[in-house]
């Protein structure tokens, strides 16, 4: 458990890095990091409902869980991206919306496919009984409850947090500099 305590959080900052490195961009790598609690929260549910604790078992199957929703995340980012790309110029919110819709439904049957082989891959060790099958079946738990949650939001919740950090803004009337808004005196 000790080692833990430093595996786990240099596993996620190890991930930041490599976020950082890929999208040269502090806030897009911070957007697919903010996701990882929430992806994790699946794993969290089906411990609590299979009666497991844990354990060092438990936390790699949460290690895995996050690199594979990290891995969600930059993919869907890359499709919002290049979504926005192809319609290169300037954009106004109507158009970044539907540029980010797009590339988000490019994503719907792919990621659904993906989960569906990785929750039959999944299945099977978590109801194994052989030799070894408790220690694979706390490691494919944290996974499996986690692929329900993880695709779930990387489907809807990046997509909408994306399109809150590119959309433009409205601007604000601003008064030149030097003159004085009339304002009527009373007499």
């Amino acid at each position: 458990n000790e080692r833990l305590q430093v595996v786990v959080p240099a596993t996620l900052g190890i991930i930041f890095v490599l976020l950082y490195l890929i999208f040269r961009r502090f806030d897009e790598a911070l957007l697919v990091m903010g996701t990882l609690p929430f992806a994790l929260t699946g794993g969290f549910w089906l411990l609590y409902l299979m009666g497991y604790n844990q354990s060092v078992a438990t936390s790699v199957g949460f290690i895995a869980l996050a690199g594979v929703s990290a891995e969600f995340g930059v993919i869907m980012l890359i499709y919002l991206k290049s979504a926005l790309a192809r319609r290169s110029g300037a954009l106004d919110a109507d158009g970044v919306g539907e540029a980010i819709r797009e590339g988000a439904l490019l994503r719907v049957r792919p990621k659904a496919m993906t989960v569906a082989v990785i929750l039959a891959g999944l299945f099977p060790i978590l109801i194994g009984t052989g030799a070894g099958s408790e220690v694979m079946s706390r490691i494919a738990a944290p996974m499996l409850g986690g692929m329900i949650t993880a695709p779930l939001l990387s489907m809807f919740v990046i997509p909408a947090a994306y399109l809150l950090m590119r959309r433009p803004r409205p601007e604000r009337p601003t008064q030149p500099q030097g003159e004085e808004e009339c304002v009527p005196q009373p007499s």
